[in-house]
């Protein structure tokens, strides 16, 4: 099912739901599309319904997020905070064939990072956990699928098997869910 998003100019968009945000902007920086996820990450402590005014806000925000990005670079991360979460703000060119505004231009896509865990790092140290195996893990418990994994990890899907069967046998369990058992257990002990 395609979850809706929101319309600013009169573009007919849907997208898969998505913990992601995303925002799709014109050459001036002028918001076109964007998707709950990313209403929320930018109107952050506010609550998106109390906002008057929500898309002036955000164009507001959006300009603040590209300070230091230049619209020169075609793509480019950068890091954005929103409250205590991170976030990898990534952002694509799009060509609109030489049409004119408001034609799509950028869009950016908002995905949390994780953030230090002390539980996945005692796990990590009682399992003699390599970098590698560690990073599946911190990935695997974000909810990804193996596909998702191996695309952030920019290795292929059969290595994120073989690291998730590794740490299966470290760890003494037999299913991705019991990794995750574990650390879970972990951080209700700490």
């Amino acid at each position: 099912m395609r979850a809706p998003i929101t319309l600013c100019q009169g573009w007919n968009v849907a997208i898969a739901p998505s913990r992601s945000g995303f925002l799709l902007l014109d050459t001036s920086l002028n918001l076109i599309a964007s998707n709950p996820e990313a209403v929320q990450i930018l109107s952050y402590p506010s609550k998106p319904d109390r906002i008057k005014q929500l898309n002036v806000f955000l164009s507001d925000r959006i300009r603040n997020v590209m300070v230091d990005y230049p619209l020169t670079e075609s793509n480019g991360v950068k890091e954005y905070q929103s409250g205590r979460r991170r976030y990898i703000c990534r952002k694509f060119h799009i060509d609109s064939n030489g049409r004119s505004s408001p034609q799509p231009a950028i869009a950016m896509i908002f995905e949390r990072t994780a953030t230090p865990d002390l539980a996945l790092e005692e796990i990590c140290r009682q399992f003699d956990l390599t970098r590698r195996e560690r990073e599946t893990v911190e990935l695997l418990v974000q909810g990804l699928t193996t596909k998702e994994i191996a695309s952030r990890l920019a290795i292929s899907p059969n290595t994120v098997k073989a690291f998730v069967r590794i740490v299966m046998v470290k760890m003494s369990v037999s299913t991705r869910s019991g990794i995750v058992g574990r650390l879970t257990g972990a951080r209700s002990l700490g």
